[in-house]
C-alpha cells in the first residue's frame, strides 16, 4: 500500500465470498443430498448458475421460488426450510489473516464491500461476520441495488453511491 501513489486510488471495493468469506459449495450440496436421499455427486452435478440464480440474486424473486426452480432443475424434493438450511451451510468462517489486513488497509484508503448475494444468505452473513463487516464503510449486495457482478452496470452503481469515478 505504501507504494500506490495517494492520488492513483480513491477506494477499494471487496468481494465478501471467497476474499472475506471462506465459502464452501460442497456443504450446500452435502445437505440438499441427504435430505433428497440423493447422492452429493448427483447433487453437484444438477445445480447450475442459471438465470433463476441470477435473478434470486438481483432480488428479483423471492427464495421460495428460486428453490421451486431447484426441485424442478434437480429432480429432489426438500422443504424450503431444508434448502435453506442446506444453503446457509455454505459459510466456513473468516479468510485467515483478513480482518488485521483491511483494519491495516482501511486507515489508508476507504473500503467497501460488495457481493453477489440473496436475502436468505445476507439475514446469515450479515449477523455472523458483523465483527469483519463493520470494518467497511458500506457493504453493497446485488439482491438489494438489483445488479450484480460482473454486470457494468453494478460497479457504475456503487461507484456512483461512494462518490468515485470510473
Amino acid at each position: 500500500m505504501s507504494n500506490i501513489p495517494s492520488n492513483s486510488v480513491d477506494a477499494l471495493l471487496f468481494d465478501l465470498g471467497g476474499v472475506v468469506i471462506e465459502i464452501d459449495f460442497d456443504r450446500v450440496f452435502s445437505h440438499w443430498a441427504l435430505h433428497s436421499n440423493q447422492n452429493h455427486e448427483i447433487i453437484k452435478s444438477r445445480f447450475a448458475f442459471d438465470s433463476f440464480y441470477e435473478r434470486h440474486e438481483r432480488g428479483e424473486i423471492e427464495a421460495s421460488e428460486y428453490f421451486a426452480s431447484l426441485r424442478k432443475s434437480m429432480g429432489i424434493n426438500i422443504t424450503d426450510e431444508e434448502f435453506i438450511a442446506g444453503w446457509n451451510s455454505i459459510y466456513v468462517g473468516e479468510i485467515t489473516g483478513v480482518s488485521t489486513l483491511l483494519s491495516n488497509v482501511r486507515k489508508k484508503l476507504p473500503i467497501y464491500a460488495f457481493t453477489n448475494s440473496n436475502l436468505t444468505h445476507q439475514l446469515v452473513w450479515s449477523k455472523k461476520f458483523e465483527h469483519i463487516l463493520n470494518l467497511f464503510r458500506d457493504v453493497f449486495v446485488s439482491s438489494e441495488i438489483g445488479k450484480r457482478k460482473p454486470e457494468p452496470a453494478a460497479f457504475n452503481t456503487i461507484a456512483s453511491e461512494i462518490g468515485v469515478k470510473l
